[in-house]
């Protein structure tokens, strides 16, 4: 069985600062939307692997965009 995760740093977009660029992830939302939908309910809940190592299963986070994709607005 292989399960495919996402951490937080594949999922939210940042902005570039100073010289660095701008880092776009798979949804164009900050980290911290990212946490209050999750506070909400509106986006799948994480686990964790470890101490330091929180996840999202990605066949979640993709029915996630697939519903919102397809115009439901929750």
């Amino acid at each position: 069985m292989s399960q495919k995760l996402f951490r937080l740093n594949d999922l939210a977009s940042t902005p570039g600062k100073n010289e660095e660029p701008a880092k776009i992830g798979l949804l164009p939302v900050s980290p911290a939307t990212i946490w209050r939908w999750v506070r909400e309910g509106k986006f799948p809940k994480p686990f964790k692997l470890g101490d330091s190592v929180t996840v999202w299963d990605a066949a979640e986070v993709e029915a996630f965009i697939a519903q919102r994709a397809g115009g439901a607005d929750q």
